[in-house]
């Protein structure tokens, strides 16, 4: 997963303000598939959700 593009939402900020040090990132380069991981942990383990879960949880939390 070296190879991905990361991305975290523009909710984040850069600094505890927005709560920056906590975030999510997520690539959109798997089909069907949506990587995530802890931008703390950048090195570390990623979990793999199929896509339409990854679209419920979202839409879940709007």
């Amino acid at each position: 997963m070296s190879n991905e593009t990361w991305r975290k939402s523009s909710y984040s900020g850069s600094g505890d303000e927005k709560g920056g040090n906590n975030c999510l990132e997520v690539s959109d380069r798997i089909p069907g598939l949506v990587p995530v991981r802890d931008s703390k942990n950048p090195h570390g383990p990623a979990l793999l959700f199929p896509a339409p879960a990854w679209a419920a949880f979202v839409a879940g939390l709007r």
